[in-house]
Order: C-alpha cells, then sequence, then structure tokens
C-alpha cells in the first residue's frame, strides 16, 4: 500500500528549478520534492557548462540574470563553500559571413568592447586569422559551478526540512477538498500547491493533472570533448562564440568543449547527441581555427526546453487551483536560477517584489499562453 505523504507545496523535479524554489519555500512552508529519476539534476541540469552572462537572453531572462547576480558573488558560505563564479570572459568572432549577425549582436548587447584582429588572436591564437573579419571581447562573463550551486541548495532544502523522494514519476493527480492528491509508484501525496518544475517533461505532467500544456518544447544541444590543441596551454583561454552561434568553443581543464549550437525539436527523453549534427558543427568549427579535429574523446546531450516566445514560465494556472509552472528555462536556467526561485516563492507566497522584478511577473505568467481564457 502507497504511503501517504501530507505537505503545504509539492514540487515536481529536483534539477536547477525545483532544487531553488524548494529551498526558498521550506522557510515557510513543508516541502517535498518528488523526481523521476534515481537522482536529482540527471537531465538538463546535470549536463550544463553554463557561464554567468548578462548579455545572454531577452530583457526578461537579462531582468532574472541581474536578480541573480547577488548571490553568485555573495554565496552563502555555509551553503556554497567554494566561489561559485570564476572567470572566464568571451571572445565573440565573426568572418565575412556573419558580418550581420555580429552587427546586430553589438547593437543589442551591453558590456561588450570590439577588440582588433591582433588581440583576438593573442586571446585564442589558433584563430584562423585569415577568415577573421571582427573580434568583441565580455571580459564579466564567468564560469558556474553547477554542480555545487545544485548540491547547495539541495543541502539547504535538506536542513530545512524537505523530504526528497527520487525514482518516483508522477502517475495520476486530482483536485479535491482544496488539496492536489498525487499519486506516484510509491506514495500518495497530499497537497494544497503543487510546482511542476519538470523541465522537458512539463507539459507532460501538466496533462496528468488534466491541465492544458503551455506549449513548451525540448530541444537538444550537443557535445564534443576534444583534447587540446598541443603546444598550448588553453586553461585561461576565454569561451569562444561565433557570432552566428552557429557553434562554441570552452575550455576546460586541458580539453576543448565543442557544441554546434544546436537547437534541433525532440520530445523529452533522455537525450543523446546525433553523430552527424555534431560532425557538422566541429566542421563549422574547423573553419574558423588551425587545430584539426581529429579525435573525440566523448560527447553527451541534452535538452535545453523553450516556451514558444523564450521567456520561462512561472506562475500560477488560473485553470487549476495551487498549480504552479516554474519551467521553460531554456538555456538560462543556471545563471538565472537564483533570481527565478526567489521569484518564484515570493508569488506562491503571495509575497511584495521588487519593482524590477514585478514587472516582468506579466511576461512569465503561464497565462499568457490562455489565449481562449483572456485575463
Amino acid at each position: 500500500m502507497a504511503e501517504t505523504i501530507e505537505t503545504d507545496v509539492l514540487v515536481i523535479g529536483a534539477g536547477i528549478a525545483g532544487a531553488g524554489v524548494a529551498a526558498d519555500l521550506a522557510r515557510d512552508f513543508r516541502v517535498v520534492i518528488v523526481e523521476r529519476e534515481d537522482r536529482p539534476g540527471y537531465h538538463s541540469t546535470g549536463r550544463s557548462a553554463a557561464l554567468f552572462i548578462q548579455n545572454y537572453g531577452n530583457a526578461v531572462i537579462r531582468t532574472l540574470t541581474r536578480a541573480s547576480a547577488p548571490l553568485f558573488h555573495g554565496a552563502d558560505r555555509g551553503l556554497f563553500p567554494h566561489p561559485l563564479l570564476s572567470q572566464r570572459g568571451v571572445l565573440y568572432v565573426a568572418s565575412a559571413e556573419t558580418a550581420e549577425e555580429y552587427a546586430k549582436l553589438l547593437a543589442e548587447a551591453e558590456g561588450i568592447r570590439e577588440i582588433s584582429i591582433a588581440e583576438a588572436m593573442a586571446m585564442v591564437p589558433i584563430l584562423r586569422k585569415e577568415t577573421l573579419v571582427s573580434a568583441s571581447y565580455e571580459e564579466d562573463a564567468q564560469d558556474i559551478d553547477v554542480a555545487a550551486l545544485h548540491q547547495g541548495w539541495l543541502k539547504a532544502a535538506k536542513a530545512r526540512g524537505v523530504r526528497l523522494v527520487t525514482d518516483n514519476g508522477v502517475l495520476s493527480a486530482e483536485r479535491t477538498e482544496g488539496r492536489w492528491i498525487v499519486e506516484t509508484r510509491d506514495f500518495r501525496i497530499a497537497a494544497p500547491v503543487v510546482v511542476n518544475a519538470s523541465g522537458a517533461w512539463a507539459d507532460t505532467v501538466a496533462r496528468s493533472f488534466g491541465i492544458e500544456p503551455v506549449g513548451l518544447q525540448p530541444l537538444r544541444r550537443s557535445m564534443a570533448v576534444l583534447p587540446g590543441p598541443e603546444g598550448y596551454d588553453i586553461r585561461r583561454w576565454p569561451l569562444l562564440n561565433d557570432a552566428a552561434e552557429t557553434w562554441y568553443a570552452k575550455p576546460d581543464g586541458g580539453r576543448l568543449f565543442v557544441s554546434p549550437s544546436d537547437e534541433d525539436p525532440v520530445e523529452p527523453h533522455d537525450a543523446f547527441p546525433d553523430d552527424m549534427v555534431l560532425a557538422e558543427g566541429l566542421h563549422r568549427f574547423e573553419q574558423a581555427v588551425t587545430m584539426p579535429v581529429t579525435h573525440v574523446e566523448r560527447s553527451w546531450a541534452g535538452l535545453r526546453t523553450f516556451a514558444p516566445d523564450r521567456t520561462p514560465v512561472a506562475g500560477f494556472d488560473r485553470t487549476a487551483d495551487g498549480f504552479f509552472w516554474l519551467a521553460g528555462q531554456g538555456g538560462y536556467g543556471i545563471q538565472t536560477s537564483p533570481g527565478l526561485s526567489r521569484l518564484a516563492g515570493a508569488l506562491i507566497r503571495r509575497a511584495t517584489l521588487p519593482a524590477e522584478m514585478e514587472a516582468i511577473v506579466p511576461a512569465l505568467s503561464p497565462n499568457r499562453f490562455r489565449v481562449s481564457r483572456p485575463e
């Protein structure tokens, strides 16, 4: 017989979104997290090579990034004993074919300065000089220790009494007497509020609650690990980014992580790379550098899930009492997670938000997709 758990808030998903909001809410509520996999952060969170970049995403994303900066720069040493950020920088490069995309990048960016071809070559000596026509550098871009951030929030959640249940996906749910009754393989969980933080599966989870999906689309992003170029110490190189976003290369120790920047629509699943997509991306990378790609040490893929307008979904669904969406973070989920966790916690508490955050609430609301039921 399934064990029954009574709680105030049930969070579905133990990735970066679920862990962050659970840690926040546990200050005031009893919280349970259920995770369909056998460990937290198995999918997108555990496969992210994230950076903290202010010039990433639309205006809403940039607001959330600004709101997240204080945690990254002044993390609680009790939860995050080591710095969450380390200096990286981003070098944007353009060829004659990508000049238009490069101009658009500069027009929309903050904190990016144009540099000479010589400066770019000094930063990354393997660039192919004959194809390089423009370059810019964003100094204030930093590596995020994703595992430390995720584990710190799980640690905080546990310390505040959160119960984490793994290997238990949602089977069914119904609303009765002001509570959701949620069935999983081993448990029957009753909670007035449910937070749908299930990443690529968020629309699927909504359907199990009898709620209309909001149109979330998982997109596959692939990565190849290459040995570093011989004769170079690449550890302090910046991330190298094609202005047209057809590839990027990120140093990691003595290796290079190279991605084709693919965004192939897929169904929610345990993602794996498409060999042809990876090969095409590596070919584009080779055209920009003097380093031949002779060996791929390993590769992987993850899912970046977007709403139709590429803005996260955070808020109560007006078609279902007590059902809160926290999904669609796409490629910005790690760097915006501190701000988005606090915003979600405030909305669930019905608390006042700072003016800048209050201003973006309508843009985040799941109800923006409820065209047949206008506000």
